[in-house]
């Protein structure tokens, strides 16, 4: 299966976070990692993205708990 690629507007607009959260948890690893995609140009894999937002509802159903971003 090839993953497509999308940029920090589409990741922002699925996940509802801002770019300064989306870049801090990705440096504390809570977050999938960016890829460069040219020199001045990274993305994240859609698939990844996908399954971060699904364990994030997953584990809001589940634990009822609120984690701070």
């Amino acid at each position: 299966m090839i993953e497509s690629i999308i940029r920090l507007h589409d990741v922002k607009k699925y996940t509802g976070l801002a770019r300064s959260t989306i870049y801090r948890l990705e440096s504390l690893g809570q977050f999938p990692k960016r890829v460069s995609i040219g020199v001045r140009a990274v993305g994240w894999v859609s698939g990844e993205i996908q399954a971060w937002i699904a364990e994030r509802i997953q584990k809001g159903r589940i634990g009822g708990g609120h984690e701070h971003a």
